[in-house]
């Protein structure tokens, strides 16, 4: 149609071009369009239609100015693309009569055009309208390339870019908890561009790709089957598909011959909202992003008013008629066998993408498309003159001053606002589509939520509604390479995979991970350790030799029992002090040996329970202190006998030097000794209470440090020496003539004190924890018994069960023949 000023607009209303022969000896044919009619891209071509009509009636927009229009199918292909381009640049009449008045008629002058449907044909006419200034409208060319002002200058669209439908399709993604994908896309410079857009952001949100496949509706069927069989074979079980809805028709007609796994899928807006490809019910719970519905007035009566002598004039429609319907218009139809057209069909009972008008998307593309050029003619020949506009429709309009104007655009149609920013794109806001299957078993397009990426991180899905996913299931699938690593466990990668397929490997000892794929484990601090499972740290569990423990009862019983059995030999040998065997054994020493046993018993005791700081001094001077009294009182005995024996010597008087006064200064002597060590060790560097974290890794030991080492094996080095001495000294008097020679039983208690702590070094180093402390309590109460019981058993024995023994007769060893 003409026009004051002309619009041209191309769209893929059929899907392949005839294939052209060159033989270089005759005129090649001329190209046309092949194939099945696209209802949907019809649609588009009518709704421009539809809307340069409004436009004419409009009394606000151009007013008394008319547009005219010349629409072209492209056959979606790039050589047709570019040819048209070249023709409507060019323009259509054969030639023009120009006067001096520039009354020019400019009916085959094309100020703009609307199109492509498809980024790669966009590209192609965008590179040749582009040296001229012809502004280019899209309507459904997203890809993020030709956002490029510098090598596509005069491109404008009214659908967002693909870098924002990627980057919407990546967050989605990372929405639903999929970390391991399929990818599919066309081979074209929508499907590769917007997959690479995909792909990079979907590398940023740390999900990975199974595979990545390409493929084109022209390519032969064994490339779409080994695409096919790529998708049937893989592991991941959501496939992102990045392709126009010609492509992804001829993959599922390939998927649709032999069934595959379930799969979920994710589409991008060229195919997904296309409701020709609803007939393939395996990709039902299918969701996508798609651009926003909208409601436009009159259209769908616009779309059905197609009386038969409109579709008669017009080879489109007839095509499309005669595919709909079944039957001929022509009379050679009915020659050839096929059912004549009565006229008597009814377009409103057809079911088809050119009449369903309830989710108008890319239709209303079209629609802005055609106002933001009649706007931006509008603001070219139309004067403001009080408060209406006078537009002169003899006013030529140079490209470039059109496509000033098509940048400066700002308006609102049918509540939906039209501008472009720099790079010709309009704002980004999308819709969440899904398939969902109808109670009849048909697939239905249902918008289940929103997108806008101008909000917040985390904020741009709005979900609005439940939905189902792939075969009806009402939860949301799972596609990952490894399931999520719980919470004490580490992931590990595995060698040669992409860093979505781990290993979960259990944290080491003593280091936790409390949260799910967890990359690393950390270690508790020093006073905690990990639980069985190792998501949390606990309190190590405090260990000390208590008294409430089996252990510690048993040494506490016998350290108590040890105490009570001093005593009672204390007083017994007090109720029979008079009697020889008591008198013989220096009965003073006697008692002070048991009074010092007695502590030696008790003092175990200081031991057990939590260390302090008064108990750590307390058990080791305590220790030292009442064991070398213990053994100055026996080596004080020792002395004794081995004297008296000595003194029965003609001409020897050396009892005088060995009285009571010098067996009680002796006794007090080498006690100060170990005092004095005592005090300075305590004066020094005293034990105190630590908190032993190496030993055992999993508790604490409570234990008394030892402060000065020199000063502990000092105290115990001074008993050790007085020990041994009194053991040689026992030694040598063990064979005296008495009968009851006290010397031979201080040579068995010496020998067992000397073996217990010698034993008791390597076992006390080696022994960890608490058992340090049992070990050393075991070699006091063994050497505490062992002098008990070497000593004064055998006295006890004579007083209370042979009291004929109990005589001065008999221990001189003067028994009558």
């Amino acid at each position: 149609m003409d026009g004051d000023y002309v619009v041209g607009g191309v769209f893929s209303i059929h899907y392949y071009m005839h294939t052209v022969k060159y033989n270089y000896t005759t005129m090649p044919e001329p190209l046309r369009c092949t194939g099945s009619i696209n209802s949907r891209e019809l649609r588009f071509s009518r709704a421009m239609i539809f809307a340069i009509e409004e436009i004419n009636n409009s009394s606000n927009l151009l007013p008394g100015v008319t547009l005219g229009y010349h629409i072209y199918d492209s056959c979606a292909s790039v050589l047709m693309a570019a040819r048209l381009a070249f023709q409507l640049a060019n323009g259509q009449d054969p030639e023009f009569s120009v006067g001096n008045d520039h009354n020019c008629s400019q009916s085959g002058m094309v100020m703009a055009i609307v199109g492509e449907s498809g980024s790669t044909p966009s590209i192609s006419m965008s590179r040749v309208l582009g040296p001229f200034n012809i502004p280019q409208v899209s309507h459904f060319a997203t890809c993020a390339c030709l956002s490029n002002k510098k090598q596509y200058p005069s491109f404008f669209r009214t659908i967002p870019s693909d870098q924002f439908q990627a980057k919407a399709l990546a967050k989605l993604v990372k929405h639903f908890g999929w970390t391991w994908i399929g990818a599919v896309r066309s081979d074209s410079d929508y499907g590769n561009n917007g997959m690479a857009s995909f792909l990079d952001a979907a590398h940023r949100e740390g999900i990975c790709v199974e595979y990545s496949e390409s493929f084109y509706r022209n390519n032969p069927r064994s490339k779409i089957q080994r695409v096919a069989e790529v998708i049937r074979r893989s592991t991941a079980t959501v496939i992102v598909a990045f392709a126009s809805s010609g492509d992804m028709r001829i993959l599922l007609e390939e998927l649709s011959r032999e069934p595959s796994p379930p799969r979920q899928w994710l589409g991008s807006e060229g195919w997904v909202t296309d409701s020709q490809l609803l007939r393939f019910s395996f990709c039902a719970g299918a969701i996508g992003i798609g651009i926003q519905q909208a409601v436009i007035p009159g259209l769908r009566d616009f779309l059905l008013d197609l009386p038969l002598t409109k579709v008669s004039a017009s080879p489109v429609l007839t095509e499309f008629w005669e595919s709909e319907f079944n039957c001929r218009l022509d009379q050679i139809g009915e020659a050839i066998g096929e059912s004549l057209c009565h006229g008597t069909e009814d377009i409103q009972t057809l079911q088809s993408p050119y009449t369903d008008t309830s989710q108008l998307r890319i239709t209303n593309m079209v629609y802005k498309a055609v106002y933001a050029i009649a706007h931006a003619i509008h603001n070219a020949v139309c004067q403001k003159t009080n408060s209406t506009r006078e537009c002169d429709k003899l006013t030529r309009i140079e490209s470039k001053q059109l496509l000033t104007e098509l940048k400066k655009v700002s308006f609102s149609q049918n509540g939906y606002d039209v501008s472009f920013d720099a790079n010709g794109d309009p704002v980004a806001t999308y819709e969440l589509v899904s398939w969902q299957r109808r109670a009849s078993g048909s697939i239905e397009l249902v918008t289940v939520g929103h997108y806008n990426g101008s909000l917040p991180v985390g904020q741009e899905f709005q979900i609005s509604r439940n939905f189902t996913w792939m075969e009806g299931g009402t939860q949301v699938p799972a596609s990952v390479c490894t399931e999520s690593c719980p919470a004490g466990t580490r992931k590990v990668l595995q060698r040669g995979k992409p860093i979505c397929c781990y290993d979960c490997v259990p944290c080491p000892e003593g280091e936790i991970s409390n949260a799910t794929d967890s990359p690393d484990c950390f270690p508790c601090s020093d006073e905690f350790w990990p639980n069985a499972e190792r998501n949390t740290c606990l309190p190590k569990p405090v260990e000390f030799l208590s008294i409430h423990e089996v252990l510690g009862i048993i040494l506490a019983a016998f350290s108590v029992g040890g105490a009570f059995l001093a005593i009672i030999t204390a007083a017994v040998f007090f109720h029979h002090r008079t009697s020889p065997i008591v008198r013989a054994n220096n009965s003073e020493l006697s008692f002070l040996l048991l009074f010092s046993v007695t502590l030696c018993f008790l003092c175990s005791l200081t031991f057990m329970g939590v260390p302090s700081n008064w108990s750590c001094m307390l058990r080791h001077t305590a220790f030292g202190i009442t064991f070398v009294l213990c053994i100055s009182c026996v080596l004080g005995k020792t002395i004794v006998v081995l004297m008296a024996f000595k003194a029965t010597l003609p001409g020897r008087n050396i009892m005088k030097w060995f009285g009571p006064p010098q067996q009680r200064m002796t006794v007090v002597s080498f006690t100060f000794i170990q005092v004095v060590i005592c005090i300075i060790w305590l004066v020094v560097s005293p034990p105190f209470p630590i908190k032993n974290l190496t030993t055992y890794k999993e508790r604490i030991i409570l234990e008394c440090a030892l402060g000065s080492a020199i000063g502990f094996w000092a105290v115990l080095g001074y008993i050790g020496l007085l020990a041994f001495f009194c053991f040689v000294l026992a030694v040598l008097a063990r064979k005296l003539p008495d009968n009851f020679n006290e010397a031979k039983l201080i040579t068995f208690s010496m020998l067992i004190f000397c073996a217990v702590w010698i034993t008791f070094i390597p076992a006390y180093i080696s022994s960890p924890g608490k058992f340090t402390v049992a070990v050393e309590i075991f070699a006091i109460l063994a050497s505490s018994f062992g002098l008990i019981l070497c000593i004064f058993a055998p006295k006890i024995y004579i007083i209370l069960f042979k009291p004929e023994k109990n005589t001065k007769k008999h221990l001189m060893n003067k028994n009558e023949s």
